[in-house]
């Protein structure tokens, strides 16, 4: 029977029953972890540990809560998925609420009793305890601490069979604090149930049955919001679009033409004119008002969901090459993108496949042996991927088997070093293309034996300045790559920000953009990804960022293809990518050829885009200044054309909670005629 919400507001209210909770945390299914929640009066102990892919969160809180269910006191120590240390609190001393996090110590007075204090590096329950809070606010909404107002929507009630018998479980949307909800269900005590996403669940230890359901839910909600979202914010016309008044940026001759008219139909471009072109009855014009029109550009490590597709969109971001996804998950994806329901970037996918071990990734297919490696390579042949992307636990001496078949399917090979292996040996293995700079670098500083697995591969690279760029196996393996064509996917960005970012200052990737940001995606980028214990040892990550930048600046050099891509979920990180790829010697202007038309070349698709020509994909965007200049233009983005479609991110921005950077232009001739259904 569902509960009135009379009653349920009675039910949060009261003190917490004595009680011991373990919950199971699923990815992608598997079990990975635990929280275990003791709640005894006032007083709630939490232990939340979950590992996959070699890393996770190991955390331990202590809350104290008023009669409310508010935080008066709440202690969160450990260490965060990539090994950061936590020692975060809050208290409330008096009229004044203080607090410590990654971002530095606060303090507030208390004027108003509904503040309510929101963790940064805790376990997902104290999102528990803030939904059951804004339950009980008026108008279902908070002012939090340290900044910001929460609100929290109600989306659905389901029903759960397990041990403690049938749980009826409402589900909640808590809002304002992130780029995107954050999903929370309650039993109908009010108690914590559940949270998932797309490939994420945390269910009471009995109930694992609804880890299936929950994510599908969950996915649901996020294809409501975003199909939502596209029906403010596409602009599809089924007339010409004139895009008039602006300079085209030419990838091949690195320069901007002169002003010109760019005629889009449908989703190609129709043509390109001089300026101020005489217009036919019925277009749709656009005034660029002597910007700069520069070719879609390529996120070359995303792995995409619903969540970051349209800000990739917004980013100028209109094609991702997917490098490891759940394959339903990424067709489902693919699906609703391509037949216009949400927006997103064109995906070109990469088929993930994962040695078993207990380090095994959750994300992709794993596999036991040789055979069924070569089944799985089989399976991707068969299913249109560009290329396998092989992982950290794949046994080194299957590589050359995999690779030989996977060319023979004609697939390209990527992909992590193999641990217990080398570069040197997978670009004799045939790879195609090396992943990540530190997993090229390793092969360098390891020592036999040690194992890339785990958060190691992350740590050893404190050995970076160790390393002599004349070196003999420097220049050997660099030789072997020039010669053998081998890519690089550097993702030089995370590195950046996992070698250099500290606790308390503003992540480099995130200088020119935080102000814009929601409050708690502001704290995540005041905090360290890769943990340091001394300032010695800071200095030591941030010594090897530099030997990275010079490696990857010999490399350029030496004609090695580089390749942008982030891991980061692209967007914003992106642009720092691009920013990053100037530091290693490109010029702006190469740059931009690089994360455009050089990769549609790369990846087989410059007949129809990589730049803007009569007869290819209308994918583009549109900024103010001039980019083959200064790169900092990325971020000023005023419209983007993907698949013919117009998005303005002034438009998009504020659905994420994201002050937008650019106003959009004026749409000059417009009827609902013009319109598309």
């Amino acid at each position: 029977m569902k509960l009135s919400l009379y009653l349920l507001l009675i039910l949060i209210t009261l003190p917490l029953a004595a009680k011991t909770t373990t919950y199971r945390v699923l990815i992608g299914g598997d079990d990975t972890g635990h929280m275990i929640v003791d709640r005894e009066a006032n007083q709630i102990t939490i232990d939340f540990d979950f590992k996959q892919n070699g890393r996770g969160p190991t955390i331990a809180e202590k809350i104290s809560v008023d009669r409310r269910g508010y935080p008066t006191e709440w202690s969160i120590t450990g260490r965060t998925t990539f090994g950061s240390k936590v020692d975060e609190s809050f208290r409330v001393e008096g009229n004044a609420a203080l607090w410590q996090d990654t971002t530095g110590k606060g303090k507030a007075k208390i004027r108003d009793k509904s503040l309510f204090y929101v963790d940064q590096n805790g376990s997902v329950y104290g999102r528990a305890l803030l939904a059951r809070a804004l339950l009980a606010a008026p108008g279902g909404r908070l002012s939090v601490y340290p900044s910001g107002e929460a609100s929290i929507r109600t989306r659905s009630t389901m029903s759960f069979e397990g041990p403690d018998g049938t749980l009826e479980v409402t589900a909640y949307e808590v809002l304002g604090l992130s780029l995107n909800p954050e999903l929370v269900l309650l039993d109908q005590d009010g108690q914590f149930f559940a949270a998932a996403s797309a490939r994420f669940s945390m269910v009471p230890e009995g109930y694992e049955a609804a880890d299936e359901e929950l994510r599908d839910f969950a996915v649901k909600l996020s294809t409501e919001r975003f199909v939502e979202i596209q029906s403010n914010v596409a602009q599809k016309f089924n007339v010409p679009v004139r895009i008039r008044n602006v300079r085209v940026f030419d990838p091949e001759t690195l320069r901007l033409t002169q002003l010109k008219d760019v005629v889009v139909y449908g989703n190609r471009i129709a043509s390109v004119q001089a300026a101020e072109s005489s217009v036919s009855e019925g277009e749709v014009v656009v005034d660029g008002e002597g910007g700069t029109l520069v070719p879609g550009m390529y996120e070359m490590h995303g792995h995409l969901g619903q969540e970051n597709a349209l800000l990739n969109i917004a980013a100028g971001v209109t094609s991702v090459r997917d490098m490891g996804n759940e394959n339903e998950v990424l067709e489902g994806l693919v699906g609703r993108i391509n037949s216009g329901e949400i927006a997103g970037p064109r995906i070109t996918r990469s088929c993930f496949i994962e040695g078993k071990s207990e380090f095994s990734a959750a994300t992709g297919e794993t596999v036991a042996t040789l055979q069924e490696g070569l089944e799985m390579v089989r399976w991707c042949g068969a299913r249109d991927f560009h290329q396998v992307k092989f992982y950290n636990s794949m046994r080194p001496e299957w590589a050359e088997t995999l690779v030989e078949e996977a060319h023979r399917l004609g697939m390209r090979v990527a992909g992590h070093v193999p641990a217990f292996s080398t570069a040197d040996e997978m670009i004799e293995a045939g790879f195609d293309e090396i992943t990540h700079v530190n997993q090229l670098m390793l092969g360098w500083v390891l020592n036999d034996g040690e194992d890339t697995r785990t958060l190691f591969r992350f740590t050893a690279m404190k050995r970076f300045p160790t390393i002599s760029q004349d070196g003999e196996d420097v220049q050997f393996t660099i030789g072997q790559m020039v010669e053998k064509n081998v890519a690089h996917d550097p993702t030089i960005a995370i590195h950046e920000h996992g070698l250099t970012a500290e606790d308390g200052e503003v992540a480099p990737l995130a200088r020119d953009i935080i102000d814009h940001l929601p409050t708690n995606e502001q704290r995540s980028w005041k905090a360290a990804l890769f943990g340091t214990d001394t300032p010695a040892e800071r200095a030591e990550y941030v010594a090897a960022f530099q030997v990275i930048l010079e490696t990857l600046r010999r490399m350029h050099n030496e004609g090695v293809l580089l390749v942008p891509g982030t891991d980061l979920g692209g967007s914003f990180a992106y642009h720092r990518e691009l920013e990053l790829f100037e530091k290693i010697g490109l010029t702006p202007a190469e740059v931009l050829r690089r994360a455009s038309y050089d990769m549609a070349v790369y990846l087989g698709q410059d007949e129809d885009l990589g730049s803007i020509k009569k007869g290819k994909y209308a994918d583009f965007f549109l900024v103010p200044g001039d980019p083959t200049k200064d790169l900092s233009e990325l971020r000023r983005i005023r419209m983007v054309v993907s698949d013919g479609v117009l998005y303005f991110p002034e438009q998009i921005y504020p659905s994420f909670g994201i002050r937008p950077f650019a106003q959009a232009p004026e749409i000059i001739t417009s009827t609902k005629a013009n319109v598309a259904e």
